[in-house]
């Protein structure tokens, strides 16, 4: 179970809209607790995938991965998750996702259909990386 403030759920959604028709991204920091994730803040990452793929396709760096993670330390947090949107698709995660995923991490998709955020889901790799586990969402 991930437990999403409501400030980042809001940012993640007004992102969404505001990158439609591409996808968003960003990573989600809080804190690893009790087993659990607990997100604080969404921080946005510029999706550096090619101009022409952006719609299905994102691609974070690893400079903006350290950025997200200076960014956590700086507010002592830390990186829990990522987040990113599916322009009229469901919020489901996709092979694409799956190749591209890390063990620990909180998957969060939002999907946006014609420009209004949707559904927010949250996922968990397996252990042995082969699928992804839906979470939920608990909302503080």
């Amino acid at each position: 179970m991930l437990t999403l403030a409501e400030g980042a759920g809001r940012a993640i959604k007004q992102e969404g809209r505001a990158k439609y028709p591409h996808e968003c991204c960003g990573a989600a920091l809080g804190r690893f607790e009790g087993g659990g994730r607990t997100a604080e803040v969404a921080f946005s990452i510029e999706n550096s995938h090619p101009e022409d793929g952006r719609r299905r396709r994102f691609a974070i760096t690893s400079e903006d991965y350290l950025r997200a993670d200076a960014e956590a330390r700086r507010l002592g947090l830390e990186v829990v998750g990522f987040y990113h949107s599916h322009p009229d698709h469901p919020a489901r995660p996709s092979e694409f996702d799956l190749r591209q995923a890390l063990p620990g991490y909180a998957y969060l998709i939002l999907a946006v259909a014609e420009g209004e955020p949707g559904e927010l889901t949250a996922w968990g790799l397996a252990d042995d990386r082969s699928e992804f586990i839906e979470e939920g969402i608990t909302w503080r």
